[in-house]
């Protein structure tokens, strides 16, 4: 223990210290997810959130919203608030860029009555917050930060600072939902593997003339995936992905010049494309924590992994996680175990990581494998395309893990 931190202790060993067997830091959809789906457990659970509730739903983004992901929120019992506000995609058509076969998925070859849905960020996350703003033994700490992190014989102490004033919140369990620069990741000094892309994504939501006719598209242009998602009131969001440099030069395009490149790629079945939000760039890349967990840690969504954004598999991946460690620990409960312990927490990790490992793994090949020129590759992935939309059983295996229903159900 350094001399900053005795004093900082020193600080606060005035103020009263509140106790929780969870504190969940991080308040976005993975993080509420995982509050909201221990809600029975009879554990007290802390949730610590830097930015306000408002800012944190005022997120301008849309997802593709898995089926798997839409059961734990049926579990949850939400689904009935958010379902009207959501897009359900009759069709997802995967075609490799401007090529006229394709493979189409259909609500037939799915478990459920939609093959995938385009969800935005303030239609999920409100519905996680006013479920979580009726559950008995969830205190919420919004527009708090996290000061420090101290371990001690009977669990973690937090110091947390709200309003000039801070705090201590001694926890059994730390769960970092903070994101890919998680801060409590590197507390742990827990490593990860990856790598950066080649590639920036590039986002904006578009007013077709024509009806979106609830289908997405995922098109592989030798530069990068474009996905078109269909979101309500007859919108798209388009998730582009190019080389740095050219993205970083459509970026800098008039928008007339802008929606020249895009209309390019995304063609002309809806007929005139509106700009209705500015385009968005980040960069891409590929990370795998090396552990999920350490002894009073835990790890969920991009605090443990990140992805590529093809297949829209990033947020599905998190809630996921956060349902299946909501049932680990509910089942730690209900044996007496403590939900800090290794042995505990290892059935989590052994669980998530394994099956993350197959998701990045499909999300890099698709990739590497469509972005590209390389003309031996180019006819064994159409003749592929063909292979797949014509053989169902293999169709809905490849769907069975692309939404979610393969390996354990992390139903909660």
């Amino acid at each position: 223990m350094n001399a900053s931190t005795v004093n900082l202790l020193n600080e606060t060993s005035n103020q009263p210290t509140a106790h929780t067997d969870i504190a969940i830091v991080g308040a976005g959809i993975v993080g509420l997810t995982l509050a909201c789906a221990l809600r029975h457990s009879g554990l007290a659970v802390s949730v610590i959130e830097a930015q306000s509730q408002t800012k944190t739903v005022a997120r301008d983004r849309a997802y593709a919203f898995s089926p798997m992901s839409a059961r734990i929120f049926q579990e949850l019992g939400i689904w009935n608030q958010v379902g009207p506000y959501i897009t359900h995609f009759q069709r997802v058509c995967m075609s490799d860029a401007d090529y006229d076969k394709a493979v189409n998925f259909y609500p037939t070859d799915s478990p459920v009555d939609a093959v995938y849905y385009g969800a935005e960020h303030r239609v999920l996350l409100k519905a996680l917050q006013g479920l979580a703003t009726n559950i008995h033994r969830l205190t919420h700490y919004y527009e708090t930060t996290l000061v420090d992190i101290q371990t001690t014989s009977s669990g973690t102490q937090l110091i947390l600072e709200c309003e000039g004033q801070q705090q201590v919140l001694h926890t059994q369990l730390l769960v970092g939902a903070d994101g890919a620069r998680s801060k409590i990741r590197q507390h742990a000094g827990i490593q990860t593997s990856g790598w950066p892309y080649w590639q920036s994504c590039i986002t904006t939501v578009l007013a077709p003339a024509k009806s979106h006719q609830n289908t997405a598209y995922e098109k592989f242009w030798p530069s990068g995936p474009f996905a078109i998602l269909p979101i309500p009131g007859n919108r798209c969001q388009v998730v582009w992905t190019a080389p740095h440099a050219e993205a970083e030069a459509m970026m800098a395009l008039p928008e007339h010049a802008f929606m020249a490149e895009l209309r390019r790629r995304y063609g002309d079945a809806m007929g005139d494309l509106q700009m209705l939000k500015p385009p968005m760039m980040f960069p891409v890349r590929l990370m795998q924590s090396h552990r999920y967990v350490k002894p009073g840690i835990a790890l969920v969504g991009d605090a443990a992994h990140c992805c590529h954004p093809v297949g829209g598999q990033g947020l599905n991946m998190g809630i996921r996680d956060a349902a299946a460690l909501a049932k680990i620990l509910q089942t730690a409960q209900v044996r007496h175990e403590s939900i800090g312990d290794m042995h505990v927490l290892k059935r989590y990790e052994c669980w998530r990581r394994n099956e993350n490992w197959l998701i990045l793994a499909m999300t890099d090949l698709l990739n590497r494998a469509f972005s590209n020129h390389f003309l031996p590759l180019l006819w064994l992935r159409r003749i592929g395309f063909w292979v797949i939309e014509h053989t169902i059983p293999l169709k809905r295996m490849i769907l069975r893990v692309m939404t979610g229903f393969f390996g354990r159900k992390p139903i909660v």
